[in-house]
């Protein structure tokens, strides 16, 4: 198989040369040292290497860390870490426009200079590389994409919730004054309202100068099927993860050792 996805594109004649980043900090308060806390045998970051790998849409996948541990487990699952993320850029509140314009000035130091990139976080560990390859397709067959960001169906809507206002609330959203008002129907009648997921976001990599963001203005839909976009947040999260992968109702990618590749 080629080094990465070759397919009819849209966007150009010329295959853009894409970057994967995997974010990998060591801080995590909800679940301590998430990234590599090991799940089913492996630490979490690896189920997210493993799958950008094997997708082979990428010329390069890298993990950005603040942290000298998980560099060495990223390299060891066959990731390159060409440089530790500042401490600045690696708190609770570091935007990811910050980090990600870091690594990507820090490749091109090296000389390796790429088209788009590709955000794919370790707390989705379910994601498989044919999810990463369908996106990258559909992000492909769109040339006037700035990006692509991944989505799903919310389970709570919007239309009821409420903002606190002194001793009233009043409804989040504006529904026009429908009759009955959103907060008073069913779920399923109302409009879809979908919510991203932090399964993955593919980008050009022109955005950044351009809007000085990771998605620009014109951000395509990338709708999660199954199970793809279940994220870890907090402990519960995790116990429920374990239970899925135990019953059979969930599947991780998999993990090949460094020999196998």
């Amino acid at each position: 198989m080629e080094k990465r996805l070759r397919q009819s594109r849209s966007r150009s004649d010329v295959n853009p040369r894409v970057v994967g980043l995997i974010p990998a900090r060591m801080g995590s308060k909800r679940i301590p040292a998430k990234n590599v806390r090991r799940l089913a045998g492996h630490p979490l970051v690896a189920y997210t290497i493993s799958a950008a790998l094997q997708s082979d849409v990428f010329d390069t996948v890298v993990v950005s860390t603040d942290s000298e541990d998980i560099a060495e487990i990223a390299t060891h699952y066959g990731a390159e870490v060409p440089v530790l993320r500042p401490f600045e850029m690696a708190g609770d509140t570091s935007p990811d426009v910050d980090w990600v314009t870091f690594t990507l000035n820090q490749l091109a130091a090296g000389g390796s200079h790429y088209d788009a990139f590709s955000i794919l976080r370790p707390t989705s560990p379910l994601r498989q590389a044919e999810t990463i390859q369908r996106a990258w397709a559909e992000f492909q067959s769109d040339a006037a994409a700035d990006s692509l960001r991944a989505i799903e169906l919310c389970t709570q809507h919007p239309g009821k919730m409420w903002l606190l206002e002194a001793d009233r609330i009043v409804p989040l959203l504006d529904d026009g004054g429908a009759d009955p008002p959103w907060h008073s129907r069913p779920y399923q009648s109302l409009p879809p309202i979908y919510v991203q997921n932090a399964s993955l976001e593919i980008a050009m990599t022109r955005v950044i100068s351009e809007t000085g963001t990771i998605a620009g203005r014109a951000v395509r839909p990338f709708l999660c099927r199954g199970d793809e976009g279940f994220d870890l947040n907090d402990p519960s999260d995790w116990l429920l993860l374990e239970t899925l992968l135990a019953d059979g109702d969930a599947r991780l990618p998999e993990v090949r050792s460094p020999r196998d590749r």
